[in-house]
């Protein structure tokens, strides 16, 4: 065994990015240079030090004012004489270095801070923010509220931060990220940046990726800004609208960043403003992203959909369905893998539209080219048990990256239809998009952005170019002593998988820890087949619920000693995996073990609640006598209490208890539960006594783990196997990183062969490989780790990262100009949702004048005298919107009389500008008096005057009937404006009635053609790809077809919403007068 499993050991020097500063730093002479290092738009700078001529160093003999130089640089050269040259010159390290300075004043504020009472402490937060209202910065404040956090954490959660986690709070606070390893406690460092920007008390978003991360943290880190004073708020699926707005006002709000997306977008299809749950006018301040790159980036390609249903033609998904089995791949239709596309040969379609009953397949009238391409691309591209699972009758959606399963996304297009179809399902409705947004534009939204990840170096210029956020990478704590040993290949998909049942089978006789990484819940079960014909104990953790229920818990344990874990990537954020075990994750299992049984007879269903973690081979744990005691003890209280409701309790019910326990004794001192216990004796206090037997197990737990832990690492750590390359390097490291946390040995080893999918979908020549192996061995499931080979396949790797940044890049850049039309909308909502009835009458005016304006000018050429505009169109539509109450005033004007009144006053000097009217025609309803009317009609006036039509025509030769046509525009609006107040006021109506009506009217017609215009839009993304053919730029395309309909769209809304307006007031006072007479 040990030869078919050779170990080749890289040696490599451990360094550290950087050290701490000695305290006898030389000082700086006059000759340094200073770099600065802005991070690109973001709020601190950098300073750090450089000679100006390093060639002077060299020179025989130095000037005596020189000397201090040399003398100064050979200091520093003993500091770093084991770091290596190409680290020195490392910008990273630099920049590192300089952060050093606030962890010396951190270090510094710390045994004041220490002596502190636990009121005096929490004090600090009312001074920092008081210091704030009085003018100072947090920068000013910024190392004496870290040594407050720190200090709270030592004394509320017994961790103390580190060094480097001080740096790492400092990245994040100057709005970059910081990439730190798996171990490093990413979660207690977002603590620095959160306390001190939530002392502004413009609120700060922690963001996570799922919901559990987001309870836990909120949980464990919130108690140290709940005991600082900090209100702490969690957004969960399923949450309330009160409780969604009650956790946005705290000062820091927990939430995955999907919830919060889709919060953004429903707050922005709201039609009443008590239903807002952000903190509007201003939702967004500072956000905190945990797994940045997975955010940003992996989930850069499926922009967020809020969809509204559409259910017509989902007859013919399954008829779609059955002709798309009839067609053979390579004879009808031919497919690429790289993009997911299908393209039907002339074989094809003569049989599809021989089938169909159709002479054209792309028949407006009777379309079928959409449901068939659709039924193609579900057949090969989504496949059961890799991009999709079914479950009670619906396919749901896998995230190939994390590879769990997301109930409340559905693929757009048709897609998730023809998939539902393939497999026999009942078939939901299309979706209309009623509202959009990507992650990019989504976190675009916040002033001050910063992220933090194990693993964002490689994409770094993306973040820089896309977000203007550099990466600084944080050292370790303790030096990585991680073994990564060489990739190998094999020729067929069959040696890979027994050579990973042989490595596995090696290590459990070892006794060693390993996680298996696979990439589809297929051949996760795969090799779980495999390793149950060989009789190896292990657990299996995919998207499928009776494994996903227990994801916390399986991964936690998958240190232990002979612990063999196959995951897909649900392994590769979140829980940590500690050698030896988590102490906490045990502890809960013994309380579940022992009191469950007690507590209700109803069997756990392992669909929802999950299989039993597998504990072949591991040692029992020991528990002390007091610990026993006092689970015997809760085991009677807990008989007790569940008979005396009555019934036995669910099992669910049970479970929700024990998680409250558990939750109590991490949030409430061992001293407080013993005094609860006491008071409520008579009461029967189970959970208290369950908390207060979980503390005394927990002893035990965390001394069997760290003993069991001892034997792991002299086993060497933690093996990490990875089945196949990713289309990322960063997907890849993730995996490699849950092995050697914290100093910790261990080891990882990557598998693949030639017939994986992602060589398949690249087009990767494969032959060469395969004729390489053959020419060294006849057995093709030998593995190779030749240069040659594994280069190709990380030459492959790199070309893929780059072809997913390009569509991610034309996603941002086709979103872009989608994000400044809807930046614009929802600034327009939010106005008339949460503005006063004044700045809602406002709009309707802008938008009278402006339905006005585009009738005067789309008749009137002010290049050309009165008398060649054409009038009567100009009033004929002009009346069109009001209707009967215009027609009334305008019905026996002619044509003549309003040229005769325009040319009267082309060139008058000066106006009254609220009392203004053309001669000889109807003079406006006298219903907007006093000061209201005149500062309403001054800035219409004016608006007029400074519009850019207008300028651009002043300018311009020709133009020298400007005025007149802007005293038009002028008068006519007047009128408008005066009419529709006229009619409100005889509606007789309160003022808040007519306030309720105005928003109403004016959000739905906006809602209205906002939906009409994103379906448009995501029409004419696709279809600008096409006009590439004819050598035109589609992203120029689109830009210019897209803000032609934008304007159109505009426009479009405020002449149904004046319409409408007009329409609503004059029927409620004709039906009035009616009931009168």
């Amino acid at each position: 065994m040990a030869n078919a499993l050779p170990v080749i050991s890289h040696s490599s020097l451990p360094f550290s990015l950087a050290s701490k500063p000695s305290n006898h730093s030389c000082p700086l002479p006059a000759n340094f240079a200073t770099l600065p290092i802005t991070p690109l738009g973001k709020t601190r700078s950098f300073s750090t030090t450089l000679p100006r001529a390093l060639s002077s160093l060299s020179s025989s003999s130095p000037s005596p004012s020189s000397k201090p130089v040399i003398d100064c640089m050979q200091e520093s050269l003993r500091q770093v004489k084991d770091i290596r040259w190409r680290d020195v010159l490392n910008l990273n390290s630099w920049v590192v270095r300089d952060y050093y300075r606030l962890v010396s004043s951190v270090n510094a504020l710390e045994p004041r801070i220490w002596v502190l009472s636990d009121e005096q402490l929490r004090a600090k937060t009312v001074e920092f923010r008081f210091r704030l209202s009085k003018g100072e910065t947090l920068a000013d404040i910024q190392a004496e509220a870290f040594a407050v956090v720190r200090e709270a954490a030592r004394r509320k959660l017994g961790m103390r931060h580190f060094d480097v986690q001080i740096i790492g709070g400092a990245v994040l606070h100057d709005g970059c990220i910081a990439e730190m390893k798996t171990g490093e406690g990413k979660t207690l460092v977002s603590t620095l940046a959160a306390y001190l920007n939530a002392l502004t008390g413009n609120g700060v978003h922690v963001v996570t990726v799922n919901d559990y991360l987001a309870q836990r943290d909120s949980e464990w880190m919130g108690r140290i800004h709940r005991f600082l004073g900090l209100s702490v708020g969690l957004i969960q699926s399923g949450m309330t609208s009160a409780k969604r707005r009650s956790s946005y006002s705290c000062d820091i709000t927990y939430s995955n960043n999907s919830e919060l997306g889709f919060d953004y977008l429903r707050d922005n299809l709201s039609g009443n403003r008590a239903d807002l749950v952000m903190r509007w006018p201003k939702p967004f301040h500072f956000a905190i992203v945990d797994e940045v790159d997975s955010v940003l980036i992996d989930e850069g390609r499926n922009p967020l959909l809020i969809s509204g249903e559409a259910s017509k033609d989902a007859e013919r998904y399954p008829v779609a369905a059955k002709v798309a089995e009839l067609l053979v791949q390579g004879i009808h239709y031919n497919v690429e893998l790289k993009d997911n596309s299908v393209d039907l040969t002339e074989e094809g379609v003569a049989l599809s539209e021989m089938v169909l009953e159709t002479n054209d397949l792309w028949d407006e009238n009777d379309p079928w080219a959409r449901f068939l391409m659709n039924a193609l691309k579900a057949k090969e591209f989504y496949r059961q048990d890799v991009q999709y699972i079914v479950r009670n009758g619906r396919a749901l959606i896998i995230n190939e990256l994390t590879g769990r399963v997301e109930e409340k996304r559905r693929w757009s297009d048709g897609i998730h239809q023809a998939v539902e179809a393939k497999e026999g399902l009942k078939i939901q409705a299309d979706s209309v998009v009623v509202a959009q947004i990507t992650y990019q534009s989504l976190f675009k939204l916040y002033p001050k952005l910063s992220g933090m990840t194990g693993t964002a170096k490689t994409e770094e210029k993306e973040f820089l170019k896309m977000f203007q956020m550099p990466v600084i990478e944080i050292p370790t704590n303790l030096p990585n002593i991680r073994k990564d040993l060489p990739i190998q290949a094999f020729a067929t998909a069959r040696g890979k998988w027994e050579h990973v049942r042989e490595e596995v089978e090696y290590m459990f006789r070892l006794g060693r820890p390993v996680l298996v990484g696979t990439t589809s819940v297929e051949n996760s079960e795969y090799l779980s087949d495999l390793l149950k014909d060989h009789q190896i104990p292990h657990n299996v953790l995919n998207a499928r619920p009776k494994y996903a229920a227990r994801e916390a818990e399986i991964i936690a344990q998958a240190g232990r000693i002979y612990a063999i874990t196959i995951s897909t990537n649900m392994a590769g954020r979140g829980t940590d995996i500690i050698l030896g075990g988590n102490p906490k994750m045990l502890a809960k299992e013994i309380l579940e073990d022992s009191l469950l049984p007690f507590m209700t007879k109803e069997a756990p269903n392992l669909e929802t609640d999950g299989v039993p973690i597998s504990q072949k081979g591991q040692s029992k744990i020991k528990v002390g006598p007091s610990s026993l005691a006092l689970i015997a003890k809760a085991a009677l209280m807990a008989k007790y209490v569940s008979k005396s409701e009555g019934k036995s309790w669910s099992y669910q019910k049970a479970k929700s208890v024990m998680s409250e326990s558990i939750e109590l004794s991490q949030s409430v001192e061992i001293e407080e539960l013993e005094k609860q216990i006491v008071r409520e004796a008579r009461m029967y206090p189970l959970i208290p006594t369950i908390a207060f037997a979980y503390h005394t197990v927990l002893k035990d737990t965390e001394v069997h783990c760290s003993d069991k832990g001892n034997e792991v690492k002299k086993l060497g750590g933690l093996h990490v196997i990875g089945t196949s390359l990713h289309e990322s390097r960063r997907i890849d490291n993730q995996l490699r990183g849950r092995a050697g946390r914290q100093g910790d040995p261990g080891s990882t080893r990557f598998m693949v062969s030639l017939q994986d999918e992602m060589f398949q979908k690249f087009n990767f020549d494969t032959e060469w490989a395969v004729k390489l192996i053959s020419k060294i061995t006849d057995n093709e499931d030998i593995p190779i780790e030749g240069r040659a080979v594994v280069k190709q396949l990380l030459d492959l790797q790199v070309n893929a990262e780059k072809y997913f940044f390009g569509i991610r890049k034309s996603l941002v850049e086709f979103d872009e100009v989608l994000e400044v039309q809807r930046k614009h909308v929802y600034n327009l909502r939010q106005l008339i949702l949460t503005g006063d009835s004044e700045s809602c009458r406002q709009q309707i005016f802008q938008y009278m004048q402006a339905v006005v304006d585009d009738i005067v000018l789309s008749n009137a050429d002010p290049k050309k005298p009165p008398r060649n505009w054409n009038l009567g169109k100009l009033f004929s539509e002009f009346i069109q919107i009001g209707g009967e109450i215009l027609n009334e005033y305008f019905a026996e004007v002619e044509e003549e009389d309003v040229l005769s009144s325009l040319e009267e006053v082309y060139g008058v000097n000066s106006i009254v500008v609220d009392t203004f009217s053309l001669p000889n025609l109807p003079v406006p309803p006298n219903a907007y008096t006093g000061i209201r009317k005149k500062i309403s009609s001054l800035r219409r006036w004016l608006a007029i005057c400074a519009d850019d039509a207008t300028k651009f025509l002043m300018k311009s030769r020709g133009g020298r009937y400007q005025v007149t046509a802007n005293l038009l525009r002028k008068y006519l609006a007047d009128f408008l404006i005066s009419s529709y107040l006229e009619l409100v006021h005889e509606s007789g109506f309160e003022d808040t009635y007519v306030q309720e009506i105005e928003r109403e009217v004016m959000l739905k017609c906006l809602d209205s053609f906002w939906r009409d215009h994103l379906i448009n839009m995501n029409r004419l993304s696709s279809a600008v790809n096409v006009r590439s053919f004819g050598h035109r730029n589609p992203l120029e395309e689109y830009k210019i077809d897209g803000c032609r309909f934008f304007i159109s769209m505009l426009s479009a809304t405020r002449r149904l919403t004046v319409e409408s307006l007009l329409q609503y007031w004059s029927s409620t006072v004709e039906s009035e007068e009616l009931a009168t007479q």
